[in-house]
């Protein structure tokens, strides 16, 4: 954005100093002439004398210092208003270094301003912690990209050297080749259609409205009875009206999410999935706590990042694209929520979910809309 030049604060605070202490000087000087002239007025009628007193003298001399006292305060002022707002200013400036580094593309620098807390360090603190904020999503981005890209290409060299043999070898099984490739096709548009929904999330681009997640709860289980029951999978739902606001389609999508990863990342027979929603006051809970291997605290932080999977569950049959958790995880902050992971002792993992909740609606009495 184009601005005019104008004054420096530096500068505005330098007058504003000067300014303030020229008004007091004149204030202490005009008291101090009034004192002088009211008790030489005094000393006047008493003595009943007509010529000027020596007070009504004082008071003519005392012009010549106080002009000499303000010009004193106007150079004080203004050298002391000039260092003062100088000093004042330094956490300021190094703030602003710091932004045109930020501009650069440099998210790695950071202000780290010494000294007790106030404003300027405030301010500071709040803009490393921007920094870091922006550093990390841009390397997730970055990753994600990367991610995105080689999970991509993948399907795509299959699909290209499928092709080229079906060319080269006229006698291959084109009926095997066929379901091969339509296998391929369809992870590409399963990969496809999750990034799509991610960056959909991400933009927040829906439109709110009132969702209750118990019903949700139940949707999802009923969608993903038949795996269940083709894993040894046992569900278990249960839970209140637990109301919220927010897309249904994505909520629904992140439920399923959920309740899809427990059944897969179960044991392998006689599993246990439990769906609970519950409301709270001022928020929604859902939670999916399913049986399992016992995982690592440390991997527990990686496993809604895209395209990260449990290294013991890359290669199943059913590790799916890579962003179960991760749609999981854009579609909680598209809502202002918050997604919690926690293992549990004896396996498995307790999953919770938790939403804003949308205040139960008031009754309107006859005519009110």
């Amino acid at each position: 954005m184009g601005r005019a030049p104008g004054l420096s604060v530096r500068l505005k605070l330098t007058l504003s100093y000067a300014g303030f202490l020229m008004l007091a000087g004149i204030l202490l000087i005009a008291a101090v002439g009034l004192f002088l002239l009211r008790n030489g007025e005094l000393a006047r009628n008493e003595a009943g004398a007509m010529q000027a007193t020596p007070g009504t003298t004082f008071v003519k001399g005392f012009a010549p210092t106080a002009a000499g006292a303000m010009a004193f305060l106007l150079v004080f002022g203004l050298l002391g208003g000039w260092i003062l707002a100088g000093r004042m200013l330094a956490p300021l400036n190094r703030i602003t270094d710091a932004t045109r580094t930020a501009t650069t593309g440099s998210l790695s620098h950071r202000i780290r301003l010494p000294g007790r807390k106030d404003e300027f360090r405030e301010l500071a603190d709040a803009f490393d912690t921007m920094l870091a904020r922006l550093e990390a999503h841009v390397a997730e981005q970055r990753r994600f990209a990367a991610n995105a890209s080689h999970e991509l290409r993948t399907p795509l060299a299959i699909s290209k050297s499928l092709l080229d043999v079906a060319r080269t070898d006229p006698h291959h099984d084109t009926g095997e080749l066929i379901d091969r490739l339509r296998t391929v096709n369809t992870r590409a548009i399963d990969l496809t259609e999750a990034l799509l929904l991610v960056s959909r999330a991400e933009q927040r681009s829906f439109t709110r409205e009132r969702v209750d997640l118990s019903l949700l709860a139940e949707e999802a289980t009923e969608t993903l009875l038949p795996l269940a029951e083709k894993h040894g999978v046992t569900l278990e739902t249960r839970g209140d009206i637990t109301p919220t606001t927010g897309s249904q389609a994505l909520l629904l999508q992140l439920t399923t999410n959920l309740v899809h990863n427990a059944i897969i990342h179960n044991l392998p027979d006689r599993g246990t999935v439990r769906v609970t929603t519950r409301a709270r006051p001022g928020s929604a809970l859902l939670t999916v706590e399913n049986t399992g291997e016992q995982l690592a605290p440390e991997l527990i932080p990686t496993l809604t990042e895209p395209f990260r999977r449990g290294t013991e569950r890359v290669h199943t049959d059913h590790a799916g694209v890579g962003l179960g958790l991760a749609i999981v995880k854009t579609i909680t902050q598209a809502h202002d929520g918050t997604l919690t992971l926690t293992p549990r002792p004896e396996g498995g993992m307790h999953i919770s979910v938790e939403l804003p909740s949308t205040p139960p609606a008031q009754h309107k009495g006859p005519g009110q809309t």
